[in-house]
């Protein structure tokens, strides 16, 4: 019997990469023999490295090496190649189905949207509710006889990542036997973000009060955050921003005991690690995007006058993070950390 060859195209964020997870896992449990091949972006790559349900990556550079039309038919020319049996297209772009359909790819599976509905073989059409999008890629699935049991996102990563995160945390003083609180105060857009002093005020109380060592993660760009942060919370508090890689981010997320974040791709990375996990939301969905994971989870969204969620990047007085005070979240930590909140 001739091998089946399934070609995922994943999304662009590496929240819902890590949402495709438990999708790819069924696919696998479904089919154990098939040969599963994930097209993913540059930035999403490290998220499905290591994972044991994918046979191959396909990095789809379309910044660089497959920009414009002979990148493009270059990546098409490889697509062939690769002689896949079936497509399961989760990206809604018109492009990437079309790189797809000229690929040759006989079955191409994806929801149907008015541009591209030609270009598909299987669209069954957006479920009308905003359901969370590990649900609506699992509807997906589901639609062409991949049933879903599981539904929590996986993330791999290895004993030298997690070697890495203890020498790392040893050079701060922070030894197997301490209390690790990871808090995440960055974000892609700045109405995401709980304000610098509630991050500071919390810091205090898990330090003081609960006995934690605290370490702030984030990316470079975060360094600045963090030592305001610091310097505002009057207690030693570890910068980990721009130190790490996102596997060594994983290792340190699996470390830590508490967990705080802002709606944000490291606040996924740790709901995957299955640790206990705080999420602070305001203008976002936690029903469409919130963190999902096997260890106990507490989301904090305060109702305040405006619409949420919003979305709105330029928002300008940032209310609804602001409404989530640092004892709400320090209650919440109590309780996650005894019967769960």
């Amino acid at each position: 019997m001739k091998q089946k060859r399934i070609l995922i195209v994943n999304v662009n964020w590496l929240g819902d990469v890590l949402f495709s997870t438990p999708l790819i896992r069924a696919l696998r449990q479904k089919y154990p023999n098939a040969y599963v091949a994930c097209m993913v972006i540059p930035r999403c790559r490290e998220v499905l490295e290591h994972n044991p349900r994918i046979d191959e990556l396909l990095v789809y550079d379309e910044e660089d090496a497959h920009k414009g039309v002979a990148g493009k038919l270059k990546f098409i020319s490889e697509l062939h190649k690769k002689n896949f049996s079936e497509a399961i297209i989760l990206h809604r772009s018109l492009t990437r189905t079309l790189l797809v359909a000229l690929a040759k790819v006989p079955k191409r599976i994806g929801y149907y949207t008015k541009k591209r509905g030609f270009l598909l073989t299987e669209k069954p059409l957006v479920p009308d509710s905003q359901i969370h999008r590990i649900d609506l890629f699992c509807e997906l699935g589901e639609k062409v006889g991949v049933e879903v049991k599981e539904r929590a996102p996986e993330f791999y990563i290895k004993d030298e990542d997690r070697k890495f995160i203890e020498n790392y945390l040893k050079g701060f003083g922070i030894g197997p036997a301490d209390k690790v609180a990871v808090l995440n105060p960055g974000g892609n857009w700045m109405p995401k973000r709980w304000p610098v002093e509630s991050f500071a005020k919390l810091a205090a109380g898990l330090v003081k009060e609960l006995g934690f060592s605290v370490v702030i993660s984030g990316a470079k760009k975060d360094k600045p955050l963090a030592r305001d942060i610091a310097r505002l919370s009057g207690v030693k508090v570890s910068c980990a921003c721009g130190e790490t890689t996102l596997k060594e981010l994983g290792a340190l997320m699996e470390r830590a005991e508490l967990i705080i974040s802002n709606d944000s791709g490291p606040l996924h990375v740790a709901a995957a690690m299955g640790q206990p996990l705080i999420g602070l939301f305001g203008p976002t969905s936690p029903d469409i995007t919130g963190p999902r994971g096997r260890g106990r989870i507490c989301i904090l969204q305060k109702d305040v006058s405006c619409k949420i969620p919003c979305y709105k990047l330029n928002c300008a007085d940032n209310r609804c993070m602001k409404a989530i005070s640092a004892e709400d979240v320090f209650e919440c930590v109590r309780k996650i950390l005894g019967d769960g909140c």
